[in-house]
Protein backbone atom coordinates (compact mmCIF):
# COMPACT_ATOMS: atom_id res chain seq x y z
CA UNK A 1 0.00 0.00 0.00
CA UNK A 2 1.43 3.68 -0.60
CA UNK A 3 0.55 6.54 0.75
CA UNK A 4 -0.61 10.04 -0.09
CA UNK A 5 -2.24 13.22 0.79
CA UNK A 6 -4.83 14.88 -1.04
CA UNK A 7 -5.80 19.10 -0.93
CA UNK A 8 -9.11 20.50 -1.28
CA UNK A 9 -10.09 23.99 -0.73
CA UNK A 10 -12.91 23.06 2.10
CA UNK A 11 -15.46 26.11 0.08
CA UNK A 12 -14.87 23.68 -3.59
CA UNK A 13 -15.05 20.45 -1.64
CA UNK A 14 -14.83 19.70 2.21
CA UNK A 15 -14.15 16.71 4.00
CA UNK A 16 -17.69 16.88 5.57
CA UNK A 17 -18.70 16.37 1.94
CA UNK A 18 -16.59 13.72 0.98
CA UNK A 19 -18.00 11.79 4.30
CA UNK A 20 -21.51 12.58 2.67
CA UNK A 21 -20.81 11.38 -0.87
CA UNK A 22 -19.45 8.32 0.37
CA UNK A 23 -17.70 7.53 -2.59
CA UNK A 24 -16.24 10.50 -4.79
CA UNK A 25 -14.18 10.58 -8.19
CA UNK A 26 -11.21 13.37 -7.53
CA UNK A 27 -11.89 15.76 -10.23
CA UNK A 28 -10.49 19.13 -11.29
CA UNK A 29 -6.62 18.19 -10.53
CA UNK A 30 -4.60 19.91 -13.67
CA UNK A 31 -1.22 20.01 -13.04
CA UNK A 32 0.77 17.46 -14.41
CA UNK A 33 3.05 16.23 -11.69
CA UNK A 34 -0.37 15.77 -9.55
CA UNK A 35 -1.25 13.75 -12.41
CA UNK A 36 1.43 11.63 -12.44
CA UNK A 37 0.33 10.79 -8.65
CA UNK A 38 -3.27 10.24 -9.30
CA UNK A 39 -1.92 7.55 -12.18
CA UNK A 40 0.54 5.58 -9.29
CA UNK A 41 -2.59 5.53 -6.95
CA UNK A 42 -3.81 1.66 -6.53
CA UNK A 43 -7.16 0.63 -5.46
CA UNK A 44 -6.48 0.14 -1.79
CA UNK A 45 -3.95 2.92 -0.83
CA UNK A 46 -4.78 5.41 1.46
CA UNK A 47 -4.54 9.35 1.46
CA UNK A 48 -4.75 12.21 4.04
CA UNK A 49 -7.44 15.03 3.10
CA UNK A 50 -5.77 18.28 3.87
CA UNK A 51 -7.83 21.31 3.65
CA UNK A 52 -6.12 24.14 2.14
CA UNK A 53 -6.73 27.92 2.45
CA UNK A 54 -9.03 27.77 4.69
CA UNK A 55 -7.91 25.86 7.94
CA UNK A 56 -4.57 24.37 6.02
CA UNK A 57 -5.03 21.21 7.86
CA UNK A 58 -5.26 17.36 7.60
CA UNK A 59 -8.85 16.57 8.72
CA UNK A 60 -9.85 12.67 7.12
CA UNK A 61 -8.67 9.87 5.59
CA UNK A 62 -9.80 8.50 2.59
CA UNK A 63 -8.85 5.33 0.28
CA UNK A 64 -8.58 4.90 -3.15
CA UNK A 65 -11.46 1.98 -4.52
CA UNK A 66 -11.10 2.82 -8.33
CA UNK A 67 -7.71 3.86 -10.22
CA UNK A 68 -7.11 6.85 -12.42
CA UNK A 69 -9.60 6.87 -15.49
CA UNK A 70 -10.27 10.11 -17.68
CA UNK A 71 -11.36 13.13 -15.28
CA UNK A 72 -14.85 13.80 -16.22
CA UNK A 73 -14.63 17.25 -15.60
CA UNK A 74 -11.66 17.65 -18.42
CA UNK A 75 -12.25 18.52 -22.33
CA UNK A 76 -12.87 14.73 -23.94
CA UNK A 77 -9.23 13.98 -25.34
CA UNK A 78 -7.14 15.44 -22.64
CA UNK A 79 -4.93 14.12 -20.40
CA UNK A 80 -6.27 15.01 -17.02
CA UNK A 81 -7.50 11.52 -15.17
CA UNK A 82 -9.44 11.33 -11.53
CA UNK A 83 -9.60 8.43 -9.09
CA UNK A 84 -12.56 7.61 -6.92
CA UNK A 85 -12.35 8.04 -3.05
CA UNK A 86 -14.03 6.57 -0.12
CA UNK A 87 -13.78 8.29 2.87
CA UNK A 88 -12.46 6.02 5.83
CA UNK A 89 -12.35 8.43 9.18
CA UNK A 90 -12.15 11.41 10.22
CA UNK A 91 -8.32 12.13 11.73
CA UNK A 92 -9.51 12.93 15.66
CA UNK A 93 -7.21 16.09 16.28
CA UNK A 94 -6.74 17.90 13.06
CA UNK A 95 -2.72 18.20 11.86
CA UNK A 96 -1.85 21.49 11.41
CA UNK A 97 0.26 22.78 8.79
CA UNK A 98 2.30 24.85 11.60
CA UNK A 99 2.31 21.26 13.10
CA UNK A 100 3.85 19.34 10.27
CA UNK A 101 6.24 22.36 9.78
CA UNK A 102 7.35 22.26 13.70
CA UNK A 103 8.00 18.50 13.24
CA UNK A 104 11.57 17.37 12.36
CA UNK A 105 10.59 13.93 10.93
CA UNK A 106 8.41 15.67 8.62
CA UNK A 107 11.09 18.04 7.46
CA UNK A 108 11.53 16.35 4.14
CA UNK A 109 6.98 16.30 3.40
CA UNK A 110 5.90 17.15 -0.08
CA UNK A 111 2.84 19.09 1.65
CA UNK A 112 6.42 21.58 3.27
CA UNK A 113 8.50 21.56 -0.13
CA UNK A 114 6.04 21.31 -2.88
CA UNK A 115 3.31 23.53 -0.89
CA UNK A 116 1.19 24.00 -4.00
CA UNK A 117 0.87 20.22 -5.14
CA UNK A 118 -2.61 19.01 -4.98
CA UNK A 119 -2.07 15.37 -4.76
CA UNK A 120 1.66 14.75 -2.95
CA UNK A 121 3.12 11.37 -1.80
CA UNK A 122 3.99 10.43 1.85
CA UNK A 123 6.31 8.25 2.97
CA UNK A 124 5.11 5.55 5.61
CA UNK A 125 7.20 6.90 8.05
CA UNK A 126 5.48 10.42 7.40
CA UNK A 127 2.18 8.47 7.48
CA UNK A 128 2.91 7.10 11.03
CA UNK A 129 4.18 10.58 12.34
CA UNK A 130 0.74 11.98 11.25
CA UNK A 131 -1.32 9.77 12.50
CA UNK A 132 0.48 9.67 16.03
CA UNK A 133 -0.09 13.16 15.98
CA UNK A 134 -3.38 13.51 14.89
CA UNK A 135 -4.73 10.66 17.71
CA UNK A 136 -5.53 8.08 14.42
CA UNK A 137 -5.53 4.76 15.70
CA UNK A 138 -5.48 2.72 12.76
CA UNK A 139 -4.42 4.60 9.65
Amino acid sequence: MAYWLVKSEPDAFSWDQQVADGTTPWTGVRNHSAKLNLQAMRKGDRAFFYHSNEGKEIVGIVEVVREAYPDPTADEGSPWVCVDMKAVGPVPKPVTLAAIKAEKALADIALVRQSRLSVQPVTPEQWKTICAMGGVKKG
